[in-house]
C-alpha cells in the first residue's frame, strides 16, 4: 500500500480535494433531515405555505450545490484514480523489461498480462472509489448520529448500538474475504494462461483434432474461476441484507420511543421524522461503505499481485555504467574495441555451468572453450543438448550458475549490460517480428540506419528478392508476429535486422532451419564474406556462433563446439570431429552418405 500511496501523491490536489468536497456534499445532507423536520412542524401541521415554498426552496439550492460540488469532486478522484493506474501500468512494464529470461521463466506471461490488465484496472477502480466514498461514508454515519442526538438523546441512543454492530460484521466479512480475492486471481491466471496457450497453438489444436478436448479444459478452469467467484460472491452478499435487517430493526425502535415521546410531549412529528431519516442515511451509507470494502478488497489483493513482481529483483544484475559512457548507439561498444588491447582470447568459456531456475540438473556442465575475433564458432548437437543455453549466456539473458563468461579477458558480469548487448546481434529459434512496417522492424537493430544500409542487410539475409516482390520496399506492412509472412521469410528478416546491427558478435541460433538446403547455403556466403571484412564504422571483424542441427550448416567453420547432454563432447574442426567425436560423428552419419564421410576424411581437414 505504501507504493500505491506514492503513486496517488503525484496528483495530491486532486487526492485531497476529492474527499473534501464529497464530504461538504455529505454536509448539506445532514441538514436536509432538519429542514424537513421544521418543515413538517412549522409549515404543514400549521397550513403556514410561505414556509413550506421558503423551506422547499432551501432544499433545491442545497440540492443543486450539492450535486455539483459532488461532480467536481468525482473529477478528481477518476482523474487521480486513471492517473494512478497509468504510472502503475507504465513502471510495471518497464520493471518487467528489466527482468531476466530466469525471472519471466519464473512469473509466467499469463500471469504477468493479467497482473498488467485486470490487477491494475482493478486498483484504479479501489482508487476512484477510495476518493469518493472512504471519508465521506464515515462522515455521514457520525454525522447522522450527532445530528439524532441534537434531536432527542433518549432516543438516539440506539445509534449507539446499531453503529458497532454494523461495523463489526462489515469488517468480519471483509477479513473473511480477502484471501479469497486473492485466490479469485490466481484462478484468472490459469484461465488467461489456457486461453493465451489456445489463440497461440489453435493451428496445433486443429490440426490433431483436439478441438473438444481443450473446451473441455478451459471449461474445467472457468467453472473453476466461476465457483471460487460464486463462493466469494455469497460472502459479500450477506452484507446487504444484514445491514438492512439490523437498520430496519433501529427504525422500528425509533418509531416506538418516538411514539412515546409523542404521547408525552417530547417529541414533534418531524422529530421522528428527522430521527428516521438519519438511520436511513446510516442504512445507505453502510450499504455504500460495504460494496466499496468488497471493492477495496478486491483492490488490496490486486495490489499485493503487482507488488510481488515489483519486489522482483532482476537476477542478472546491471553493474554501474561508466561515467564516460555515452548516449550513442555504438559508442560504448568502439571504444572498447579501439581502446582495450590485451593479450587473452576475444571470448573464452571459463568452466562455465548454468541451471535453469531452481532445477537440480544444469543445463550445461563444466563448458570450457576460447573464440578469436573474426573466427566462425558452430555449435551442434542434438535437440536438448544445450546449445541455445550456451549461447544465451554471450548476451547475458542468462547467467552462468558457475565459472566465468569473459571477452577480452573481463567477466562479462563485470560489463553494463546495454553496453554487452549493443554487442551482440541475436537471431532466436523462434522468429520474431513486430507489428508495424519493415522499416521499424529492421532500425530495432540500429536506429540509425540509412536505407542504404537495410537494403544491404536484406541482401545478405536473402530477402531483398521477396521484399522487392511485394512492391512496397521498406514501407511493407508486418502484422502482429509477422503473421502475412511465411517461416522463412521471418527467419531472413531477422537475420537481416541482426546483420544491420553491425555486431561483434552474430548468433544465429538455428535461425535457418525454415529455409531449404541452396537458401542455406547462399545466406552462409554471405554473412561468411560480409562478416570477414572490416565491417563498417565499426572497424573490426565479426565472431559468428552459428548453432543448427545441420552438418552443413557448421561444417565450414573455423571452430565446432559438439553437445551432448549438457557437456562438451567435442571441439575442432570438421575433420578432426569426423575423425575423433563419435558424437559427432553420429551425427554426421544420419545426415550424410558413407561414401560423403569417407571423402572428408580422406580431404584430411579440406573443407
Amino acid at each position: 500500500m505504501k507504493r500505491l500511496l506514492s503513486y496517488m501523491n503525484q496528483k495530491r490536489k486532486e487526492a485531497i480535494l476529492a474527499p473534501l468536497l464529497k464530504m461538504l456534499e455529505a454536509s448539506f445532507e445532514l441538514i436536509i433531515p432538519l429542514i424537513v423536520a421544521d418543515m413538517i412542524d412549522q409549515g404543514i401541521s400549521s397550513g403556514n405555505g410561505h414556509r413550506i415554498l421558503l423551506y422547499g426552496g432551501l432544499m433545491i439550492l442545497l440540492g443543486l450545490i450539492g450535486f455539483s460540488v459532488s461532480l467536481i469532486a468525482q473529477y478528481f478522484a477518476a482523474k487521480c484514480a486513471v492517473n494512478t493506474g497509468t504510472a502503475i501500468r507504465s513502471d510495471l512494464f518497464h520493471h518487467i523489461n528489466s527482468l531476466s529470461y530466469a525471472d519471466l521463466d519464473a512469473l509466467g506471461t499469463s500471469t504477468l498480462i493479467t497482473r498488467m490488465t485486470s490487477d491494475i484496472n482493478q486498483v484504479q477502480n479501489g482508487v476512484n472509489m477510495f476518493l469518493r466514498l472512504l471519508l465521506r461514508s464515515p462522515f455521514v454515519v457520525v454525522g447522522a448520529m450527532v445530528m439524532a442526538f441534537t434531536v432527542d438523546v433518549k432516543t438516539a441512543c440506539i445509534f449507539l448500538v446499531v453503529i458497532p454492530v454494523l461495523l463489526l460484521i462489515i469488517f468480519g466479512i471483509l477479513l473473511g474475504t480477502r484471501p479469497l480475492y486473492k485466490k479469485v486471481q490466481t484462478q484468472l491466471d490459469a484461465v488467461t494462461l489456457k486461453t493465451r496457450e489456445n489463440l497461440q497453438g489453435i493451428r496445433v489444436v486443429r490440426a490433431f483434432n483436439r478441438q473438444k478436448r481443450e473446451k473441455e479444459e478451459f471449461s474445467d478452469a472457468s467453472a473453476s474461476l466461476y465457483n471460487k467467484q460464486i463462493f466469494v460472491g455469497k460472502i459479500s452478499a450477506l452484507l446487504n441484507p444484514v445491514t438492512y435487517v439490523i437498520i430496519n430493526l433501529g427504525i422500528i425502535f425509533i418509531l416506538f420511543q418516538g411514539g412515546l415521546g409523542a404521547d408525552a410531549g417530547r417529541l414533534s412529528q418531524g422529530q421522528i421524522i428527522a430521527l428516521v431519516n438519519y438511520m436511513s442515511q446510516i442504512l445507505v451509507e453502510l450499504v455504500k461503505l460495504a460494496n466499496l470494502i468488497i471493492l477495496l478488497s478486491k483492490a488490496a489483493a490486486c495490489m499485493n499481485r503487482i507488488d510481488s513482481v515489483f519486489n522482483m529483483e532482476p537476477s542478472v544484475e546491471d553493474p554501474l555504467p561508466p561515467k564516460d559512457l555515452k548516449s550513442d548507439f555504438f559508442s560504448f561498444a568502439t571504444e572498447v574495441s579501439d581502446i582495450i588491447e590485451t593479450d587473452s582470447p576475444y571470448i573464452e568459456f571459463r568452466d562455465v555451468s548454468f541451471n535453469y531456475g531452481s532445477s537440480q540438473e544444469p543445463a550445461i556442465s563444466h563448458i570450457s572453450f576460447t573464440a578469436e575475433q573474426g573466427e566462425t564458432i558452430g555449435v551442434i548437437g542434438g535437440t536438448g543438448s544445450g546449445k541455445s543455453s550456451l549461447i544465451n549466456l554471450l548476451p547475458r539473458l542468462y547467467d552462468c550458475s558457475q565459472g566465468s563468461v569473459l571477452i577480452r579477458g573481463e567477466d562479462l558480469r563485470a560489463v553494463p549490460l546495454e553496453a554487452a548487448r549493443t554487442r551482440v546481434g541475436l537471431v532466436p529459434q523462434r522468429a520474431q517480428l513486430f507489428k508495424g512496417t519493415l522499416r521499424s522492424n529492421l532500425k530495432m537493430g540500429n536506429p540509425h540506419a540509412t536505407e542504404r544500409e537495410m537494403n544491404r542487410a536484406l541482401e545478405i539475409a536473402q530477402a531483398k528478392e521477396f521484399v522487392d516482390a511485394k512492391g512496397m520496399g521498406l514501407e511493407l506492412p508486418v502484422e502482429q508476429e509477422g503473421r502475412n509472412f511465411s517461416g522463412g521469410q521471418k527467419q531472413r528478416l531477422t537475420i537481416a535486422r541482426a546483420i544491420l546491427r553491425q555486431p561483434e558478435i552474430l548468433i544465429l541460433d538455428d535461425s535457418a532451419s525454415a529455409l531449404d538446403f541452396a537458401t542455406d547455403a547462399r545466406l552462409r556466403s554471405a554473412i561468411r564474406e560480409y562478416t570477414a571484412t572490416e565491417n563498417g564504422a565499426l572497424r573490426r571483424k565479426t565472431t559468428v556462433f552459428l548453432v543448427s542441427q545441420r552438418v552443413s550448416t557448421v561444417r565450414d567453420a573455423d571452430k565446432i563446439l559438439v553437445m551432448d547432454d549438457g557437456t562438451l563432447a567435442g571441439i575442432g574442426t570438421h575433420y578432426e570431429l569426423l575423425k575423433d567425436c563419435a558424437v559427432y560423428r553420429e551425427i554426421c552419419e544420419s545426415q550424410m552418405t558413407a561414401k560423403e564421410i569417407q571423402k572428408d576424411l580422406q580431404q584430411k581437414g579440406g573443407m
